[in-house]
């Protein structure tokens, strides 16, 4: 992985591919390629290692010819991120290149018969094994088919279908083939492509978004296909349905949308975008009349939804930590078990599962690999599976049996920010859901959705400690270890402040819940490391502020995120942020928002390039 765009048409390709590929930045990458077709049947590649500057400034000595072509930026699975590695991968005498997102897992087996018929390999990575299949296939189906009829595009089709056989694995692929110099062929099972719908154009790409301002007709790839693409026509067949007619969908984003508008970052501006994000995951789903949540995308009639007598939330990371969030919103007011499982284990495990349960898979991109494969052995199960997510025509999202889009806008930050208070918040209306389907009163109802209604505005009040958060971040930037701590609702929200912190200012931290620092990690607390407390309004308020006092007791600075009116916290602790009041259930979302901003300062101060972390990709399409 990590991103592929592609062009035929018109225009001169490289200049799509450019841009295309700077779209795709902020999906992590560690090199980057292109390569085009020219009108005399010559495949032209350019690959550097490291950023797309360094691309940029090679096409500017030697530039592409020819107006098909396609790109990549690799985010290293198989090899180090050296040129060699970087795609795109020429098979055979150069007769095929190839860009490929996904992993081959059975690419050993495969190389070793390919070595063994000659081939040549020139680097580390699985994708040369598909390259090097391509040229064998092609020659395979040129004998077969010389004394019979077709087209190209099934010419083409046969050919990838022929070398696609024998691989186990997951890929999303665009190929060139020098002979075919106007058709960029792509080929989908369980990585992204869409195709972009353009005037005598055809554009390719991994994700929808990089194609806004270039076209809003989209057609989404599914798994199995093969689409042969030129300027004028799309051919897109199905391994067992033959030739299809695709679907073209309206692509809701303009070329704004994936730009900076003003902000120095990409995680600035979707940290500052929150009040719009929280607002725009509850436009619609509120019923007064009936005092609950109105989502019509679970695909399950409120008669069905009342015999679920548990939920299985299951994600990565992040979303991980919003289905801990759910945990404890949805139990505390729908009184219904909720399990939280990483789908990275889910899948490998065997866990006892009734048929009165409901799975739902988290994802802000929708193509999470471990969140897919946790999906699909729930529905192998035959248990409902319901997606919650944020891109639409996503592959979880096609997926599962139903679900609830964030309507959050694209999120380009490698570090989720706005997708995360907007799963909250779908997780918070699916809490009011349940729980009024099953012993929520009308009144209790009607007060989680006023307090809901005004959570935007509480979300625009606490932006505005981030000059406070910049000074704490210069004060405390160059330490090393952090703790985040917090009790009940706050408890993910400790876990998430960590995690940002640790994602882009590479500082190490770790979340706890903060009664259980007694129990060992208090090892840690000495003068150097800064412990973050989530002060919570409440029942709970006395129990973590004891917990702050022993980590002041040994000498730990103390940063607090506590109520506007909490002057107790403020006299115990080194720093304080002070937040707005919402309902109990609701203040992490609120209380997220500064560690978010202190994650963002500290790694800024540090040098850190924070819309790209090193290391990490935006949508993790392998396990």
């Amino acid at each position: 992985m990590c991103g592929i765009v592609g062009y035929v048409g018109g225009q001169p390709a490289q200049e799509f591919l450019l841009e295309g590929l700077r779209r795709l930045e902020y999906r992590g990458y560690d090199s980057a390629g292109v390569a085009a077709l020219t009108p005399d049947r010559r495949l032209q590649v350019r690959r550097v290692a490291g950023r797309i500057e360094r691309l940029e400034a090679l096409l500017a000595e030697s530039p592409l010819e020819g107006s098909v072509g396609i790109g990549h930026t690799r985010w290293a699975t198989h090899g180090a991120a050296v040129e060699e590695n970087a795609h795109p991968h020429l098979g055979g005498n150069d007769v095929v290149a190839v860009v490929h997102n996904g992993v081959i897992e059975n690419f050993h087996e495969l190389r070793a018969e390919l070595e063994a018929e000659g081939y040549l390999f020139r680097s580390e990575t699985d994708t040369e094994v598909v390259a090097h299949r391509l040229a064998a296939a092609l020659e395979q189906q040129r004998d077969e088919w010389r004394h019979r009829r077709y087209t190209t595009a099934e010419f083409l089709t046969a050919v990838v279908r022929r070398a696609l056989s024998a691989v186990r694995g997951t890929y999303g692929l665009a190929m060139l083939f020098r002979d075919f110099p106007d058709a960029i062929v792509v080929a989908r099972l369980g990585s992204p492509l869409v195709i972009g719908v353009g005037d005598g154009e055809h554009f390719i790409s991994s994700d929808a978004a990089s194609l806004a301002g270039y076209t809003d007709q989209i057609v989404y790839l599914a798994d199995h296909q093969v689409a042969v693409v030129t300027a004028d026509r799309l051919h897109v067949s199905h391994r067992e349905l033959g030739r299809i007619q695709p679907s073209v969908e309206r692509l809701e984003l303009t070329g704004n949308q994936v730009h900076a508008d003003g902000f120095p970052n990409f995680m600035l501006k979707e940290i500052y975008e929150q009040a719009e994000t929280v607002a725009n995951a509850m436009r619609g789903r509120l019923s007064d009349e009936e005092a609950t949540a109105v989502l019509g995308g679970l695909n399950l009639r409120p008669q069905q939804l009342r015999q679920i007598n548990r939920l299985l939330l299951t994600g990565c990371g992040t979303s991980w930590h919003a289905a801990l969030y759910g945990e404890y919103v949805i139990e505390e007011l729908a009184r219904l078990p909720v399990e939280v499982e990483y789908a990275s284990e889910l899948r490998y495990r065997n866990p006892p599962i009734d048929s009165h349960t409901l799975v739902f898979a988290i994802s802000q991109s929708g193509e999470t690999a471990d969140t897919l494969a946790a999906l699909r052995e729930m529905k192998r199960k035959g248990h409902p599976t319901l997606a919650i997510c944020n891109v639409v025509g996503s592959t979880i999202a096609q997926e599962a049996d139903g679900g609830v889009y964030l309507h959050a806008g694209p999120e380009i930050g490698v570090a989720s920010t706005k997708a995360y208070t907007a799963q909250c918040v779908v997780l918070a209306l699916l809490a009011l859901y349940f729980g009024r389907l099953r012993h929520l009163s009308y009144e209790a109802g009607r007060r989680i959705i006023d307090a809901l209604r005004h959570l935007p505005e509480a979300v625009r009040r606490t932006l505005l400690v981030d000059d406070q958060v910049r000074s704490l971040a210069e004060k405390y930037y160059t330490r090393q270890n952090f703790l985040y701590l917090g009790r009940h609702y706050n408890f993910p929200t400790a876990l998430e402040g960590a995690l940002k912190l640790k994602e882009i200012s590479y500082i190490h931290a770790e979340g706890y819940p903060a009664a259980e620092m007694k129990h060992g990690p208090i090892a840690l607390v000495d003068e150097h490391t800064p412990s973050v407390f989530i002060m919570p309004r409440g029942w709970i308020y006395e129990k973590v502020l004891s917990n702050l006092l022993e980590i002041k007791a040994r000498g730990g600075p103390v940063i607090a995120v506590c109520l506007e009116n909490d002057e107790r916290t403020a006299d115990v602790a080194d720093d304080v942020i002070r937040v707005p009041e919402v309902d109990d259930c609701l203040q992490p979302i609120v209380n997220v928002i500064p560690l978010q901003l202190l994650a963002y300062h500290i790694a800024i101060l540090r040098g850190c390039d924070v819309d790209k972390p090193r290391n990490l990709a935006k949508s993790v399409t392998v396990e």
